[in-house]
C-alpha cells in the first residue's frame, strides 16, 4: 500500500526571520535562544480557515515549535484534504436475493426466515395473517382478528369437474382448537386433505354426499398423522393427551345438489339471493350447548347464555372420540348464497336472520367481496377469534325440486 506524503514548511526564528532546522535550540544566523519560545498549549490548535472563493490550501499548518499539526477546515467546494480519514461508507440496504421477500416497512430490507427484515429489522406480517382467495364461483377470506397472535383458521376452495363434464365447485373451512398443540398445523392438514379427496372423488363419480364422507375422514387421518412421534408409532388416540386438533366444515355443489358435511361447531348458512324466503342454518354444533338443547335439558337461549356454550363435543385430532362425520344434502329451488364459515364469524351473527342481515346484497354476484365484509363484520364487533368465511353462489333455475 503506497503512502501520499506532504512536505512540511520550516518554522523560522522570532528574532530575525530566517528558517530553523528541526531541533534547533539556537538561531543559526542571530543566535536567538530558542528555549524560551514558549510552545502553544497542545489542546487548543489553531485552525486555519481557508478564505470564501480562495483557492484551497492543501498545508498544514503550525503556530509554533512542536505544536500539533492541525487540519484547515475545507472552503466550500473545496477538494478534501488528501490525509483526512474518510468515514466509513453507510452500507445499503440489504437487497432482497432474486425471489426473495421485501420488508413492508422499509419496502428495500430482504426478510430473514424468521420474517424480520434484515435491514430495518421489522416484523413481517406471516402468510396466514390474512388470506383472500377467488375461483369464479366461490371465493373465501380468513383474518387472524384482532385478539389473536397468530390465524389458526384455514380454509380450502375448488372447482373441478364430474364424470358428465358438469362443475362441481368445493369450499371447506376448518378452525384450529386453541387448546390443543399445533392448531394452526392440524387446520391446514385437514383443509389440505379434504379438498384433495374431494378432487379426487367427483371426478370418478362418487356421488357428492359420499364423497364429503370421505374427505372428513381422510382429513381426521391427516390431523391424527401430526400427533405421531417423529420415526415412531402412531399414540394411543385415547391416551394421547393435547394433540393437534381442529374442527371442519365443507360444501360441495355439484349436479344441483348442495351437499354440507362437518365435525364440530363450524356452521353452513343458506341465504336465498331475493331475500324473499328466510335464510336458515343447515349444520348443528358439536358442542356443549347443541348437546343440552338437543336432549331437552336447556332451551336454546339458557344453553348459548352458558359459560360452557362453545365447548366442543366433536372434533378431528388423535384424541377425539370416535369419529363421526356429519353430512347432509339438499336440493334448493332456488338461487342462493351458501355460506361457510367458523365461529369467528357466526358468533357475530349467530342465527341465520342475523347471518343473512350481515351478508351485503352484492354478495351473490361478488363473493370475495361479500366474504370481506362478513370478516370486516367481525371485526368490527371486536374480532375475539380468527375469523374465516367461504362463500359460493348457488345457481338453480326455479323450475327446480324441493329438498332432498
Amino acid at each position: 500500500m503506497s503512502q501520499n506524503h506532504q512536505e512540511t514548511a520550516l518554522p523560522r526564528c522570532p528574532g530575525c526571520e530566517e528558517p530553523l532546522e528541526q531541533g534547533d535550540l539556537f538561531c543559526g544566523a542571530c543566535g536567538y535562544d530558542l528555549s524560551a519560545v514558549p510552545e502553544p498549549p497542545r489542546d487548543r490548535p489553531t485552525v486555519a480557515i481557508a478564505t470564501p472563493g480562495a483557492a484551497a490550501s492543501s498545508e498544514v499548518r503550525y503556530d509554533g515549535p512542536g505544536a500539533s499539526g492541525d487540519f484547515e477546515l475545507a472552503a466550500p467546494g473545496a477538494a478534501p484534504d488528501p490525509r483526512a480519514v474518510p468515514e466509513p461508507p453507510q452500507a445499503p440496504a440489504a437487497a432482497p436475493a432474486a425471489g426473495g421477500k421485501v420488508c413492508v416497512a422499509c419496502r428495500a430490507g430482504r426478510v430473514d426466515g424468521d420474517g424480520y427484515c434484515e435491514n430495518c429489522g421489522h416484523a413481517q406480517p406471516r402468510e396466514r395473517d390474512h388470506m383472500e382467495q377467488e375461483l369464479g364461483a366461490v371465493a373465501a377470506v380468513s383474518d387472524r382478528g384482532l385478539r389473536h397472535h397468530r390465524n389458526e383458521d384455514s380454509f380450502a376452495i375448488a372447482t373441478t369437474a364430474l364424470p358428465d363434464g358438469s362443475p362441481a365447485v368445493v369450499a371447506i373451512v376448518c378452525d384450529g382448537v386453541s387448546s390443543a398443540s399445533r392448531p394452526d398445523e392440524a387446520s391446514a392438514a385437514a383443509a389440505s386433505a379434504a379438498n384433495a379427496s374431494l378432487l379426487a372423488s367427483l371426478p370418478r363419480g362418487t356421488h357428492p354426499q359420499q364423497a364429503m364422507h370421505e374427505a372428513i375422514v381422510a382429513a381426521a387421518e391427516s390431523v391424527n398423522v401430526l400427533a405421531q412421534e417423529p420415526g415412531g408409532p402412531e399414540r394411543d388416540s385415547h391416551r394421547h393427551q393435547n394433540a393437534p386438533a381442529c374442527t371442519l366444515v365443507g360444501a360441495v355443489m355439484a349436479a344441483g345438489l348442495l351437499v354440507v358435511g362437518w365435525v364440530g361447531d363450524s356452521r353452513v348458512y343458506w341465504v336465498p339471493e331475493d331475500r324473499s324466503t328466510a335464510p336458515a342454518r343447515l349444520t348443528e354444533d358439536d358442542s356443549w350447548a347443541a348437546q343440552m338443547v338437543a336432549t331437552g335439558l336447556m332451551n336454546e337461549a339458557e344453553a348459548y347464555a352458558d359459560e360452557r356454550a362453545h365447548a366442543i363435543t366433536g372434533w378431528l385430532g388423535a384424541d377425539a372420540y370416535e369419529l363421526e362425520p356429519h353430512t347432509a344434502s339438499f336440493k334448493p329451488d332456488r338461487p342462493g348464497l351458501v355460506v361457510v364459515c367458523t365461529d369467528g364469524l357466526w358468533n357475530y351473527a349467530e342465527s341465520a336472520a342475523e347471518m343473512a342481515a350481515a351478508v351485503p346484497e352484492d354478495a351473490y354476484a361478488r363473493p370475495l367481496h361479500g366474504a370481506q365484509v362478513l370478516v370486516g363484520h367481525a371485526l368490527d364487533g371486536g374480532g375475539h377469534d380468527n375469523v374465516t368465511v367461504a362463500l359460493l353462489p348457488f345457481a338453480v333455475s326455479p323450475q327446480g325440486a324441493g329438498s332432498a
